[in-house]
This record gives structure tokens, sequence and C-alpha cells, in this order.
């Protein structure tokens, strides 16, 4: 009978055993399920594709801040400026990070006209779209001491000699702009291009060009100093805190051609880090900070999450590519 019961005995143990042991396994299997489901839990790497000064890098600075200001991303924010080839650096090393979320960047013009032109490696369609933000047009000016008063000044000049105007980008909407307004006003312009906003107006003031494509926001202090002024701007109807300076449109010549301001992670990563940024976007959005940078820059809030992100960026690839071609810029 004894030996009955001790063998009752050990096996209810081996039985209590098993189940603890599985019991700790569902467990821990259900903490590593959870672990891997946390998002985010990483330093954060923001590269910037273009210098410090322009465009991009003032909207990738402002997200920073709002997200750091509303502790909408728990851990630290690094940004980086990786500069080169027109935005081909910074988005070249995004797309070399695919599967990470824990790696983003910020759109321009050049994010759809690079690759178009070069042998990037990689297109719009090679990362994972989170949000446009806004769009932005562009002024044309020249110095604020300039001959030129008009756009038919510069158009008059223009006929007569070779005049070089300055952009961000060899293959931005700065240089579609420039293009098209020489092609519609049958003249012929000498494009410059460079890496960071801050170099294009050393440039112009330094009267190395004769004239530049710009954010709005990026030279306002100038114009407001008197070392610029706009003789037109890129949008359909006149900024309202500009009203004397006439659209390309208003003046006879077809030129308008936004650039897009968005949000992207590398490709491949989860639809959980995704949905995680695109709900973040969101809260940005309604933040009286973003309202101010949209103001304080001149843009167009014009606001696209996830796939319909991703049909935008589809279409402007295919207008730009159009219009590249229709101007030389691109070959068929």
């Amino acid at each position: 009978m004894k030996k009955y019961l001790f063998f009752f005995v050990a096996i209810l143990l081996s039985m209590s055993l098993v189940a603890c042991n599985d019991k700790e396994a569902s467990t821990t299997d259900k903490a590593s399920d959870t672990k891997s489901d946390q998002y985010p839990q990483e330093q954060l790497d923001w590269t910037i594709a273009f210098g410090p000064g322009g465009g991009n890098d003032i909207m990738a600075r402002t997200l920073i801040s709002i997200l750091e200001k509303y502790e909408l991303y728990p851990e630290s924010i690094i940004p980086e400026n990786r500069e080169g080839g027109s935005g081909a650096v910074g988005w070249g090393y995004l797309n070399n990070q695919a599967g990470n979320a824990h790696h983003i960047s910020t759109t321009s013009g050049s994010f759809i006209t690079t690759p178009l032109l070069s042998d990037t490696g990689f297109n719009y369609d090679n990362f994972t779209h989170i949000a446009l933000m806004a769009t932005d047009d562009m002024f044309f000016l020249v110095p604020g001491d300039s001959e030129y008063e008009t756009l038919e000044d510069f158009i008059e000049a223009a006929k007569t000699k070779k005049l070089k105007v300055g952009g961000i980008g060899a293959a931005n909407v700065d240089r579609m702009i420039t293009t098209t307004f020489a092609k519609e006003a049958d003249i012929e312009l000498e494009y410059v291009s460079f890496n960071a906003q801050g170099e294009n107006v050393s440039a112009i003031l330094s009267k190395s060009l004769d004239a530049i494509v710009s954010n709005p926001g990026d030279i306002a202090g100038q114009i407001k100093a008197g070392q610029l002024k706009a003789l037109a701007f890129s949008g359909k109807t006149p900024l309202p805190e500009y009203p004397d300076v006439p659209t390309f449109i208003e003046a006879g010549y077809e030129v308008s051609i936004p650039m897009p301001r968005g949000v992207i992670l590398p490709a491949d990563v989860s639809d959980e880090s995704r949905e995680w940024w695109i709900e973040t976007m969101k809260k940005v959005a309604e933040t009286p900070e973003w309202k101010a940078y949209i103001e304080e820059n001149k843009l167009t809030e014009y606001i696209l999450y996830g796939d319909e992100f991703s049909d935008y960026l589809q279409e402007t690839t295919t207008t730009f590519e159009e219009i590249m071609i229709d101007l030389d810029i691109l070959k068929q």
C-alpha cells in the first residue's frame, strides 16, 4: 500500500511541475510577445536629407520639437543632416534601414525628382508612407538693390544675357520652376544648384547669382530687411502677407509646381509601427505649434495619411516626370 501511495504522490508532483513549467513558459512567451509589440522602444534616428537652414531642415526640427514638447515619442530623437546628391545621400541611408522603424525622414520635391534623374537605387515606392503634412510654393527673388523691379524687367534682361538662378537641389522643384518659367517666357536661364539654403542665399547676396528660387518662410527676414525682393510667387493665389507679389500665373506664365512635405519610414516596417506614426502625426497636426509653423513658413496645410499619401506620391511622380520630359530635363 505504501508503495502505491509513493507512486501516486510522485505522479502528482510530476504533474504539478509540468503544469508550473507550462504556465511559466506561457507567461514568458506572453511577455516576449508584449515586448515585441511595444513600439517605440529605442532612440529615433531622424535623417534630414539636406543641409541646415532649408525647408526640409526646418520642417524636421519643428516636428521633433513638437514630439518632444508633448512627449509623443517616449525615447530620445537624434536629428542628423545627411546632405548630398540632392537628397540621394540621406534617403539612400534611410533606404538601407529597411525593417527598422526607429529611423525616419521628411520629404521634399527632391524625394520624387532625384530618383527620376539619377540611379539612386530607390524611388518613392521603396519607403513606408506615413503622412503628407503640407505643400509649399516658392518665391522668385532678386537682390534688394537689383535693377529689376518686376518679372517683366527680369525677362527683358534675360533676352540679352544669360542670367543665373540658384535653388536647392540639382533636380528639385526649384529647378522645375526655373526651367518652366524660362520656357514660358521664351528665355534662357542658367540654373545653379546648392545643397543648403544658406549657400543659396549667400550666393545671391554676394551677387554671384541674378535670382534665386526659395521658400517664402526661409527668406522672410531678408525680404523684411530689404536684402531680397520677390518678383513672383509660384502658388495659384498670392500670399496674404505679400499681396503685392504677383503669381507667375497672374503675370501670364503657367508656373505652379507645389513641393510635398511629408513623413516616411524605411520599407518593411510592421503595420503596428506604421499605424503608431499615423496616429501620432494626427496629434501633431492638431497642435498650435504646427499651425504656427504652417503660418510662419507660408505653407499650405494639405494632410493625407497612409495609403492616401502613397496615392499622392504616385500621382505627383507621374506629373513631375511628364514635366521633366517636356522640359527636356529628363530623357524618355
